[in-house]
């Protein structure tokens, strides 16, 4: 199984990561080591995240308010978004294929 991201996905991971290491040098790859055990745990559990929507699910980022909002799909891992928990909530949606 692999993943992907869609573009404006891996725009709000870089600007996360920007923000971050702005703030702390090292804080944007602590986000970014915890995104990928976010990822790992799907690509093993494609049903961890929590359903947000039929087919879509959600799973929260340890240490950080942001959420990956991804759909499982037969051979891939389709990530939507990097989303904020407190921002614009369900902007995402339009989002879906």
């Amino acid at each position: 199984m692999s993943v992907v991201f869609l573009p404006l996905a891996e725009d709000e991971l870089e600007e996360a990561y920007c923000f971050y290491e702005q703030r702390k040098r090292g804080l944007g790859d602590e986000f970014k080591q915890a995104s990928l055990s976010a990822l790992d745990l799907v690509l093993k559990h494609p049903l961890a995240g929590h359903e947000v929507l039929p087919g879509i699910r959600r799973i929260i980022l340890s240490r950080f308010p942001y959420a990956l909002v991804y759909q499982p799909q037969h051979e891939r891992i389709l990530v939507l978004s990097v989303a904020h928990l407190k921002r614009r909530p369900g902007y995402w949606a339009r989002r879906i294929r």
